[in-house]
């Protein structure tokens, strides 16, 4: 069995808590997962079957995410599971927070949260944080598409937003640190991941849903073939003898390959059969095509 398929995963349970019970349901080892959720999160998670985990770090792009949050505390962990460290009874009206919004979207700089599975130095920061020991992270570029604010209460200081992101983006550090703007701290309440690139929520499975599908026989019928991960990419195909060459990992000549466009680097690459085999970079400067992935 070979594929992907979108996985609804239920609060409580970690990303590698979602893999632990797809092994069993699947009765395989070979699963891995992108885009790692934290516990109290829900939502959509890229689940990667057999030859398609050659893919898992390869399958990104934006995410759109709908959170709750409330005014008035700050916690270690940014959400509402952590320790409290301070209070406010500071009042936020709905125009103070419409206008601060603005600065949290675009190309900004965030400092990854301590309980984040950042590395620092080789050591995991929630490791770190679970010891009692803060360290100093630098500030890294992220990409904020959108914030929609789709309610908010004056009175107790909670809404709820949509955001849409690129990689690396944590979303509890992006109300951690409105809430700082504000003057009264903020904290992360619940969070949902509605879409990681091409996977959607209304498209993902529960894993007693999964199970269903295994008990009834038709678990083939969830799992979406690798190929859709990179359907954006421009496609070409290989004829008999290159298909063996790009397989092997030899590098081709541009020049005798089909619908090389001169400005385009990335291809989904099918071969002699019609059958996808992987992703190729085309190098323009040198006139080769080489294996970006091959994933059969």
């Amino acid at each position: 069995m070979n594929g992907m398929i979108g996985i609804n995963k239920p609060q409580g349970f970690t990303s590698f808590d979602v893999i632990a019970k797809l092994r069993g349901i699947l009765g395989m080892k070979r699963i891995g997962h992108a885009g790692t959720l934290d516990p109290m999160a829900t939502g959509v998670l890229p689940v990667f079957i057999g030859n398609a985990t050659k893919a898992c770090d390869m399958v990104s792009g934006d995410k759109t995410y709908v959170a709750d949050f409330k005014f008035g505390q700050t916690t270690d962990t940014q959400d509402i599971t952590g320790k409290i460290l301070t209070e406010s009874d500071k009042a936020v009206t709905l125009k103070d927070l419409k206008e601060v919004l603005p600065e949290f979207t675009g190309k900004i700089l965030q400092i990854p949260p301590m309980y984040s599975a950042v590395q620092i130095n080789g050591k995991r920061l929630y490791d770190l944080a679970r010891q009692g020991i803060e360290v100093e992270r630098k500030p890294r570029e992220i990409e904020v598409k959108r914030i929609n604010l789709w309610q908010y209460d004056e009175k107790s200081r909670t809404g709820r937003v949509e955001i849409t992101c690129g990689k690396g983006t944590y979303i509890r550090t992006i109300i951690h640190d409105i809430g700082e703007k504000l003057g009264c701290g903020g904290v992360m309440t619940a969070l949902e991941r509605t879409r990681d690139g091409g996977f959607f929520i209304d498209d993902c499975f529960t894993l007693e849903q999964v199970q269903q599908a295994k008990d009834e026989n038709r678990l083939e019928k969830l799992i979406i073939p690798i190929e859709y991960a990179f359907i954006s990419l421009d496609r070409i195909r290989l004829n008999e003898v290159q298909t063996r060459m790009y397989k092997n990992g030899v590098k081709l000549d541009l020049a005798r390959i089909n619908n090389i466009k001169p400005n385009v680097r990335d291809y989904a690459v099918y071969g002699y059969d019609n059958n996808f085999i992987g992703t190729a970079i085309a190098e323009h400067d040198k006139g080769i095509l080489r294996i970006g992935k091959n994933l059969v």
